[in-house]
């Protein structure tokens, strides 16, 4: 009996001691949203979305199915083999940090932005 009076009391305290917690909504935007496009365009793009059937999101989805490779299976042999030393580097426990101190590009003059 002496148990049980001591586990209601721990109760009863743990629950004195509780606050109320509330928690405060950071992500309240309270300025009116104004939209750029009507109704109807809003469901004229669903509607095309629909009909294209390449949803992202759906089980379906293959981005590669109409795939077709311009290079050979030589090609792309060749091309693996010629990066996968850089690859390597790039990708090692130091994130490339020495083979891309090791070749460092020397920037020989001044490239400005322009349009």
């Amino acid at each position: 009996m002496n148990s049980r009076n001591f586990a209601t009391a721990r109760v009863l305290a743990a629950t004195a001691f509780a606050g109320t917690a509330f928690a405060d909504d950071i992500t309240v935007d309270n300025t009116a949203f104004a939209s750029s496009k009507t109704r109807a365009e809003v469901q004229a793009e669903l509607a095309q979305f629909k009909q294209a059937g390449t949803s992202p999101w759906s089980i379906q989805y293959n981005p590669l199915k109409s795939f077709k490779s311009t290079a050979s299976r030589a090609e792309v042999t060749a091309q693996y083999i010629a990066s996968r030393d850089t690859v390597n580097a790039l990708t090692g426990e130091d994130s490339g940090s020495t083979f891309l101190a090791q070749h460092r590009v020397r920037n020989t003059g001044t490239t400005l932005a322009a349009r």
